[in-house]
């Protein structure tokens, strides 16, 4: 049930009305109903692995939680008879049995998780080995399914295991809370990745109909439904003909693609977390917002805490800090200190913990090496310009150019493009590939070649570039008004009633009329529904 089908738009209308018709204490157990519905429309067996991380998240947290409750029991009834030693040992038997439950519910779920993801990818490159070696041998692709969702799920459902292992989160009792919190249908398919923390605060209130509320979600969907159907699913048709045909679209050919792809892939991914935020607001539940204009940063560390934000926090928070304080690490770095200088072992925990985050972020987008590649030149690229720094602030201290808007323009420009060349192994799906059509799109560019022709030859008419244009233009006004004056929605509202209305339908009209529809148009899945 994609969220661009009919079939889709029915059902969130059949819920949106239930939700308020019914008794407010029916709001959360609906939405619930709701969610596991829509998994079961994905497919029925995905319940059981939805299911099982549910089941095992809440009894390990239920048990983290009362070895908490025991500790506090049992220092308070021996107060005043434990000396300081003991005290300490028994804490440290406690944290030992907690952090033994904590293990066994990760192994468990990211186990599931790299069996259903990474089997066939690991018995690929055992083949190919084999194959080095001249060996006759090898091992058959066994057909798994990978359930929608199982990423964002599972890292969600982690991030609040080990939030309670660290007590700053509390266990939830009632195991069908948690079971919403787990499978809540519209950050699902694509995320955000949720905290507990946040969520569960207004998921599971009881909420009554604000017309303002409302009206903001509604918003927030028809224009994620505007980036979808009207830029992505449009300039799309244009990006499958350059990437699947590299040996015709080559030299400039390979940059309009690699730009092209960043439009798609922004309208994409933003349009889809645009409609999940919108869908939770209706209901007055508030998500975290996942992206904030990224196109707009001015280096490769400010795109990624402008990009994918809360998959970026959840790799700093449960494997960059964890990996780069623990005792090992400290060890290593004090072991570097003292043989290699002050210069090398400082920088060791941060290298070797960037490179798990990046490696970790590569793999977890996808079972195979254009993505684990692509995570590793993100690191290289970040490690550079950290190493670099010293010398970018010699030349702002000597020419004064960093408050200039034309240097800021050409940072964001820089940035821009540097994303798009990194995204290059996300279009081509193969490492060797994505080399050579980058060393070609500058060995073999030849502005002749772009002409208009073969622009419409990729399957777009000069009507669609027109339309693709002044959408550019629309989703760059409003980012930069955005970036100035915040929400664009606080704005519209502020204005005489009859203006929201008018803009409103203004969008859905664009969406219905320009929309990507029509005969022999294939819907296309939201890029992130993969993960």
């Amino acid at each position: 049930m994609l969220f661009t089908s009919y079939s889709f738009i029915g059902f969130i209308t059949i819920v949106f009305l239930l939700y308020y018709l019914l008794p407010k204490k029916c709001q959360w157990p609906l939405l619930l109903v709701a969610s596991y519905v829509f998994y079961f429309f994905a497919s029925p067996s995905y319940l059981i692995f939805i299911g099982a991380t549910t089941v095992s998240a809440y009894l390990v947290s239920r048990k983290l939680d009362s070895l908490q409750t025991e500790q506090e029991a049992y220092l308070k009834a021996k107060k005043g008879e434990l000396s300081r030693e003991e005290k300490k040992a028994y804490k440290a038997a406690i944290k030992a049995k907690k952090w033994k439950w904590l293990l066994l519910c990760l192994f468990f779920n990211l186990g599931i998780l790299a069996v259903l993801k990474y089997t066939n990818f690991m018995i690929a490159n055992i083949n190919g080995i084999l194959s080095a070696f001249h060996s006759d041998g090898h091992l058959s692709f066994v057909n798994l399914v990978l359930p929608m969702g199982i990423s964002f799920y599972t890292f969600q459902t982690m991030g609040y295991i080990i939030d309670v292992y660290r007590g700053t989160s509390k266990a939830e009792k009632n195991p069908f809370k948690l079971a919403l919190f787990v499978s809540f249908f519209p950050q699902l398919v694509q995320g955000p990745i949720s905290r507990f923390n946040d969520l569960s605060q207004s998921l599971f209130e009881q909420h009554k109909f604000d017309t303002k509320v409302v009206g903001y979600g509604l918003y927030r969907i028809t224009w994620g439904y505007f980036k979808k159907a009207v830029i992505a699913d449009r300039i799309l048709t244009a990006v499958n003909a350059i990437i699947h045909d590299p040996e015709t679209y080559q030299g400039g050919f390979v940059f309009v693609g690699m730009l092209f792809y960043a439009l798609e892939l922004y309208a994409d991914f933003t349009g889809g977390i645009d409609i999940t935020i919108g869908i939770a607001q209706t209901m007055g539940i508030k998500v975290t917002e996942n992206f904030q204009r990224p196109y707009l940063s001015k280096n490769i560390k400010e795109y990624w805490k402008r990009w994918h934000i809360t998959m970026g926090t959840w790799f700093t928070d449960y494997i960059f800090y964890p990996i780069s304080v623990c005792k090992p690490m400290l060890k290593l770095s004090k072991f570097s200190r003292s043989k290699f200088g002050e210069a090398i072992g400082k920088r060791v925990p941060v290298y070797l913990s960037s490179f798990a985050v990046w490696f970790t972020t590569g793999i977890w987008h996808g079972a195979s090496w254009n993505f684990i590649v692509w995570g590793l030149m993100n690191f290289v690229v970040i490690m550079i310009s950290q190493e670099l720094e010293p010398l970018y602030g010699k030349f702002h201290s000597r020419f004064h150019v960093k408050d200039k808007k034309w240097y800021g323009a050409f940072e964001i420009i820089r940035t821009i493009l540097l994303m798009s060349c990194l995204r290059m192994f996300d279009c081509y799906r193969d490492v060797p590939l994505t080399f050579k059509m980058f060393g070609n799109m500058f060995t073999n560019f030849n502005l002749a070649d772009l002409n208009a022709e073969a622009f419409l030859g990729l399957g777009l008419t000069a009507a669609d570039y027109a339309l693709l244009f002044i959408c550019f233009l629309i989703l760059l006004t409003v980012s930069l008004v955005q970036e100035k004056k915040g929400s664009v929605r606080d704005l519209i509202f502020a204005r005489p009633a009859w203006c929201k209305y008018v803009v409103f339908g203004i969008l859905v009209l664009a969406v219905l009329i320009f929309g990507a529809y029509g005969i022999g148009y294939d819907q296309s899945q939201f890029i992130y529904n993969q993960f």
